[in-house]
């Protein structure tokens, strides 16, 4: 398989994992192989409401068996779901526009704030990632380095969890106003600060609640616009909220979405200001073939159904802080452990160095996410130095999903 793999797909994909997973069906939380083996996923956000679930493939069944076409004909469905989705938002978030993934809603994003402040200059994190179209890539540090990023994207460190908590922000904000300066003074306009506002690919970076404000009120003091790329922390995963960026009392200028919306499906957007709209709307038409087609957002209402009506939120807050204690628990048992931190069912485990230096050990952090996997757990890392391990399970884990987590990472830690 990996051989024909190779042959029909070429060599730019890349798999999981040192003993790659042949999987062939999942439920809920769980992913099964091809010889029946069953795996907790810990990892795959994009099923948000756990693989398979029943409502949501009725309800993508019973549409695709009706109707499914694009949005240049009147349907009731992306009305009834914009209206429901941006319910979910500060009123000022008027105008959802939709796209199948979340690349094409930071692409579209970007469009949007150059038309509306007349630049292009673009500060992101240092190790972000945002998406896989040109525009994106060279907006995605995390990547690699042979993809160079823009001559108009800046990129700043992320926030550093290592600061007492009423330094967080202002530091931050500090990076970012340098980041402006040097755009300007390179004769760019801003255009936007671009974050994931939990800080994903930078290590899971959430803490403390609202210490991003005062770095988007940089950007603003300077003409540019707050996107919030809320593909990854999006639709409940912090509990606390449904969108990461209400954590930090800021009301963004545009918010990303993708395809956790639909469980999976193609189903993502951009949700704005109208005032912010106003410009791209004058200039451009927006056209996107399947983008918010009747199956599309018949699946994100049955994501919504099931996150109200199963409690998700609620859930990924109370797990979520189950798991991070239980976590702080095995961090006093293992010195490899240095920082656990997250919001909701988003969690990020440090590992550094045993020794005084206590540096980063993105090799100890690969060591750990393979054997987990050999005992039948998901996880992934993430950090510029990936050595973080990243836990982001479907919203329906619980307790005892924990619990099979923990002492799976225990048993790896061991070994």
């Amino acid at each position: 398989m990996l051989a024909r793999r190779a042959r029909l797909l070429g060599p730019a994909y890349r798999l999981f994992y040192q003993e790659p997973l042949h999987l062939v069906r999942g439920e809920g939380v769980w992913l099964v192989d091809a010889h029946g083996r069953r795996y907790l996923d810990a990892y795959n956000n994009v099923a948000a409401v756990g693989h398979c679930h029943p409502h949501v493939v009725a309800a993508i069944a019973r549409q695709a068996a009706t109707l499914n076409t694009h949005t240049r004909y009147l349907h009731d469905g992306i009305l009834d779901y914009a209206e429901r989705l941006l319910g979910t938002m500060p009123a000022a978030l008027g105008h959802l526009m939709l796209t199948c993934t979340g690349s094409e809603a930071n692409d579209l994003a970007l469009r949007i704030a150059a038309a509306h402040t007349g630049g292009n200059g673009l500060v992101i994190t240092r190790f972000a990632y945002h998406g896989v179209t040109a525009a994106l890539a060279e907006a995605s540090p995390s990547l690699g380095t042979q993809v160079r990023l823009g001559s108009h994207v800046r990129t700043v460190p992320a926030p550093d969890p290592r600061l007492p908590p009423e330094q967080v922000g202002p530091a931050f904000a500090r990076r970012v106003r340098a980041a402006i300066a040097e755009l300007q003074a390179s004769g760019l306009r801003p255009a936007a600060l671009l974050v994931d506002t939990v800080f994903s690919s930078d290590g899971i970076l959430t803490d403390p609640p609202g210490f991003l404000a005062e770095a988007v009120d940089a950007m603003r003091a300077a003409g540019g616009l707050f996107i919030a790329d809320e593909v990854q922390p999006g639709l409940g995963r912090t509990g606390e909220a449904m969108w990461g960026f209400l954590r930090h009392g800021v009301v963004p200028d545009l918010v990303t979405m993708g395809k956790p919306m639909g469980n999976g499906h193609p189903l993502a957007g951009v949700a704005v200001r109208p005032e912010v709209m106003a410009a791209f709307g004058s200039q451009c038409r927006y056209f996107n073939t399947f983008g918010g087609n009747p199956v599309a957002v018949a699946a994100g209402m049955a994501v919504l159904d099931v996150i109200e009506g199963e409690g998700l939120m609620a859930n990924a807050l109370r797990v979520g802080a189950y798991l991070r204690a239980r976590l702080d628990d095995l961090a006093r048992l293992h010195p490899a452990i240095g920082d656990v931190r997250g919001a909701g069912l988003f969690t990020g485990v440090e590992l550094l160095g045993t020794d005084a230096a206590r540096a980063p050990d993105g090799a100890a952090a690969a060591r750990v996410v393979n054997a987990m996997r050999r005992r039948g757990v998901l996880v992934s890392s993430a950090g510029e130095h990936g050595n973080v391990l990243k836990i982001r399970p479907p919203l329906v884990f619980g307790e005892a999903h924990a619990d099979l987590l923990v002492e799976a990472l225990a048993a790896a830690l061991e070994a």
